[in-house]
C-alpha cells in the first residue's frame, strides 16, 4: 500500500454535496474525491456543475437540481444509490445571499426563500438521507451554516435567521439520529473568499463566482478590526474540516458547530481592545488635568 493511498482518508464513502458548482460545496466535492469518496454533486447552474464535476474526474457526478423543488431531494439521494449503491455522507451546502436591510423593511418573500434553502430543503434531505443510513447504522451529515447564525449583523436578517435555524437543526438531528450511529456536525465558517458576498449586494451569481477573489482587498481592510487572525479564509479551508468531520477520525464527534472563522466569534483582536482601552485613560487623564 503506498503512502498516497494510506491517506485517502475517505476511502470507499459515497458523498452528496449540495450547492456544489462553486465556492465551497465545489472545494469540498473536490477534495472528498481526492480523499478517496466517490461523489454525487448538485446545483442550479448546469454548465459550471459539470465543469466542476469534470475536473473531478470518474468519481464525481453532476445532477442538476433546484433543492426547493419538493422532489429534489428524494431524486438526489436516489441517484447516488443507483450510481454507486450506498450513502454514507450528506453535505448541505447550498445557500442563496441574504439581504442587507433593516429588519422592518425584510421582504417576508425573501425571509419564506432564505428558510426554504438554509432550513426546509436540507430537513428534506436529512430525512432521505437518514432512511437509508439508518439500516447500515453509520452515516455523516454536515450542514454548512456561518458566523453569522451565531452573531448578528454580519448579514442581512433572512439569512443570519436562517442559518441559525440550520445550526439547531443540526442539534435535532444529532440527538435522534446519533441513536442509529449516524452523526450530524455544523461547520460554521467565517468571511471566505467566495461570490456570495457580491451576490449579496446585487452582483450576477456566475460573475460574482468568477471575480471570488476582487473582494479580497476589500476584506484585508477592515478585518484586523474585528477578528483576531486577519485573514480571509478561502474554501480550502472548509474542506479540509469537512474531511475531518466526514472521517472516522471524528467518530465522536456530534451535534457540534465547528467554526472556522480566525477567532472572529471568540472576541476582538487585543490589539483593537488595547488602543480602545489606551485612549479612554488618556481621556480619563486629560479631564482630571482639567480639573484642577
Amino acid at each position: 500500500m503506498t503512502e498516497q493511498t494510506r491517506s485517502r482518508v475517505l476511502d470507499g464513502q459515497v458523498a452528496i454535496v449540495t450547492g456544489a458548482t462553486s465556492g465551497i460545496g465545489a472545494a469540498i466535492a473536490a477534495e472528498f474525491a481526492r480523499q478517496g469518496a466517490r461523489v454525487v454533486m448538485t446545483g442550479r447552474r448546469v454548465k459550471d456543475g459539470a465543469a466542476v464535476a469534470e475536473r473531478i474526474g470518474t468519481n464525481a457526478v453532476f445532477l442538476p437540481a433546484d433543492l426547493t423543488d419538493h422532489a429534489a431531494p428524494a431524486r438526489l439521494v436516489d441517484t447516488a444509490l443507483d450510481r454507486f449503491g450506498r450513502l454514507d455522507c450528506l453535505v448541505n451546502n447550498a445557500g442563496i445571499p441574504g439581504h442587507p436591510v433593516p429588519i422592518a423593511e425584510l421582504d417576508l418573500a425573501a425571509f419564506d426563500q432564505a428558510i426554504a434553502v438554509h432550513v426546509r430543503a436540507p430537513l428534506a434531505l436529512i430525512q432521505q438521507a437518514a432512511r437509508h443510513m439508518v439500516p447500515q447504522r453509520s452515516g455523516t451529515v454536515l450542514n454548512v451554516a456561518s458566523v453569522s447564525g451565531l452573531r448578528a449583523g454580519f448579514s442581512g436578517p433572512d439569512y443570519s435567521i436562517a442559518k441559525a435555524a440550520m445550526q439547531h437543526l443540526t442539534r435535532c438531528a444529532a440527538v435522534d439520529l446519533g441513536q442509529s450511529g449516524i452523526r450530524v456536525n455544523t461547520i460554521s465558517p467565517g468571511p471566505i473568499a467566495t461570490g456570495i458576498q457580491a451576490k449579496a449586494v446585487g452582483a450576477d451569481a456566475a460573475a460574482a463566482d468568477h471575480a471570488a477573489d476582487d473582494g479580497v482587498p476589500v476584506f484585508a481592510r477592515f478585518l484586523p478590526q474585528f477578528q483576531p487572525d486577519p485573514r480571509i479564509g478561502r474554501p480550502q479551508d472548509i474542506a479540509d474540516v469537512a474531511v475531518f468531520l466526514a472521517s472516522d477520525a471524528a467518530r465522536h464527534v456530534n451535534g457540534q458547530d465547528l467554526t472556522v472563522d480566525g477567532a472572529l466569534t471568540a472576541g476582538r483582536p487585543w490589539s483593537t481592545a488595547a488602543a480602545e482601552h489606551a485612549a479612554i485613560a488618556q481621556a480619563i487623564a486629560t479631564v482630571k488635568a482639567n480639573s484642577h
